[in-house]
């Protein structure tokens, strides 16, 4: 259980522990960065802390991403937790003795659109008001540069100070590191409910059994939102299917991290390329999206071009279901251990005809793997981090719209703080529930 292994996407399994607690300080629900951080922090805080996964820790959205730890180009609500991430990143091979992957290799854009270019360059101007390093490249310099494409530039971005870490790697890491310093890992093991006593947590209910605790911590990524329902709670949260291929490209001079409207490419760990189009997304109908489709509307209706009906794997996984389920039975979590969707065919030919048009060299590159995640999204592109004040003791981190990946140490970070009524490392007021509440206009993010 300890190598990395390939089940859709690449994935390093770990070692559950080996007994559920009867109690805890508190239960972290979802095994993915999010929830692994939380662990992570909030045991080496000393609290007592279980984690528990409905199937393998790093098993869904958080394995088949990018895996890049950016900077550049973050909506100015996301930016402060994704500076503070990248020192977050830095740190934890050396606090934790655990490798996840990351480096600080910069990122690289290319462009040919001046009005791509014109945003990006306002987006350097407001970031180095806050002391972010970014740098504009010009022509010259960016066909230098991109000269593995073979074809001249009108401009680009260098992020040096961005990196990128490895999605089969990340999550499983924080989660034995969290087991280092005394918090347990459960695997296979959904959580069906919440217990609640004078309306505030009172202990999780796991299929295995109910762990007493006065906090939850519920970051569950895509079944965040139907999860919150039975806590009548209203969330409004959709997913995406995102198409990822993986190409081998060991004996091609390609940099770490590459993003072009066309096309985007990062180097994994195990001697391969992702490519992938940024945005580039079926959507599944599910009963949740059609719950919540008004809210979405400013954020399809800016983003449509991308978006393509899907089909109806997304109703079947169960993930966004609106009905409620009974703690005493089976869940839909536990009939789907892992979101593993069906990659889209017309895109992955799409993806790798355009790498290839990028970078003819890529031609030559086999296709080794191929794998699709949900994305979930709230309606602005701005994650839900803060406790829900009609349930005392709930925590909720979810929504993350794509960006969780390379925030996850940060807003682990953030949950810890919270929970335990620290100075919060970032100011969490953007991240409130309430701000959906209806009447409040959606302000959409920029990226």
């Amino acid at each position: 259980m300890g190598d990395r292994i390939a089940m859709s996407a690449p994935l390093r399994l770990i070692q559950s522990s080996p007994a559920l607690p009867t109690e805890a300080d508190a239960v972290v629900i979802g095994g993915g960065i999010v929830g692994a951080f939380a662990t992570y922090y909030l045991a080496m805080r000393g609290l007592k802390v279980a984690l528990v996964e409905k199937g393998v820790v790093g098993g869904e959205q958080s394995s088949r991403n990018w895996g890049w730890c950016r900077q550049q180009n973050r909506d100015a609500r996301e930016l402060p937790i994704s500076t503070k991430s990248l020192d977050l990143w830095d740190r934890f091979a050396a606090d934790s003795g655990e490798d996840a992957g990351f480096r600080r290799c910069g990122l690289f854009y290319l462009s040919n659109d001046e009005e791509e270019l014109d945003t990006w360059a306002r987006w350097g101007a407001f970031a180095r008001t806050v002391g972010v390093s970014t740098r504009m490249l010009d022509g010259a310099e960016a066909t230098e540069r991109g000269g593995f494409t073979g074809r001249r530039w009108r401009g680009g971005v260098l992020a040096p100070t961005d990196g990128i870490a490895d999605p089969g790697l990340a999550a499983p890491a924080a989660a034995k590191a969290a087991m280092r310093h005394g918090g347990t890992v459960h695997q296979g093991c959904a959580a069906r409910g919440i217990e609640l006593a004078g309306g505030a947590v009172s202990g999780v209910i796991t299929e295995k059994g109910t762990i007493r605790t006065k906090l939850a911590i519920h970051t569950g990524g895509a079944w965040a939102s139907s999860f919150c329902h039975q806590l009548g709670i209203r969330f409004p949260q959709a997913s995406v299917r995102q198409s990822i291929v993986a190409v081998a490209s060991d004996q091609i001079d390609l940099p770490d991290a590459l993003h072009t409207k066309s096309v985007s490419i990062t180097r994994r760990g195990d001697g391969c390329h992702t490519l992938s189009i940024s945005g580039w997304a079926r959507v599944d109908p599910t009963p949740q999206f059609f719950r919540f489709h008004r809210e979405f509307l400013p954020m399809f209706l800016r983003r449509w071009r991308s978006l393509s009906p899907g089909g109806l794997e997304g109703w079947r996984s169960g993930h966004e279901t609106g009905s409620r389920w009974t703690v005493d039975q089976s869940t839909p979590m536990e009939r789907m251990r892992v979101l593993d969707p069906t990659p889209d065919p017309r895109t992955v030919r799409l993806t790798v005809k355009r790498a290839v048009d990028l970078v003819p060299a890529l031609r030559a590159a086999p296709v080794m793997n191929t794998w699709a995640g949900y994305i979930d999204s709230t309606p602005d592109g701005v994650p839900v981090i803060g406790e829900i004040p009609d349930v005392p003791g709930f925590i909720l981190a979810a929504g993350f719209s794509g960006h969780g990946f390379g925030i996850g140490p940060g807003a682990g970070h953030l949950i810890a703080d919270l929970a335990t009524g620290s100075t919060p490392i970032v100011d969490p007021r953007p991240y409130a529930l309430s701000r959906f509440d209806k009447g409040e206009k959606i302000d959409v993010a920029d990226f």
